[in-house]
């Protein structure tokens, strides 16, 4: 049916234009906002404030590069959390296609995480 077509065709379109109009800095706030909910398990600490993001890049149509880590190789939740973090990153509305990269190097520890994280685990 045409009037169908006509209408994914039109929400399509205003969708990737919302995603170019809108400010990076502005997106990469979004981005921080959404993964504060996201929570290692084990640690009481949401895990931008533990440090485990290394970066976010907003590359073309705002397409989206995370790189991240973990606190250890062998954390229980080495799969579930990257994919909690595609998954989030990816239902917002202005995003494009999401990638996360785990790594190892540089190693987590203690000095990456934010006095917030530091205060809630008793380390300060």
């Amino acid at each position: 049916d045409k009037t169908n077509e006509k209408l994914c065709y039109c929400i399509s379109f205003n969708s990737f234009i919302k995603r170019k109009i809108m400010d990076s800095d502005e997106l990469r706030n979004k981005f921080i906002e959404v993964i504060k909910t996201i929570y290692d398990p084990e640690i009481p600490v949401d895990i931008w404030e533990l440090g485990l993001i290394y970066s976010i890049d907003i590359l073309p149509i705002n397409n989206v590069q995370i790189t991240m880590t973990l606190t250890a190789p062998s954390c229980p939740s080495a799969q579930d959390i990257p994919a909690e973090v595609e998954q989030k990153v990816k239902a917002m509305e202005e995003v494009g296609e999401v990638s996360v990269e785990v790594v190892w190097d540089p190693a987590w520890d203690r000095s990456m995480m934010s006095e917030t994280a530091m205060v809630e685990l008793g380390f300060m």
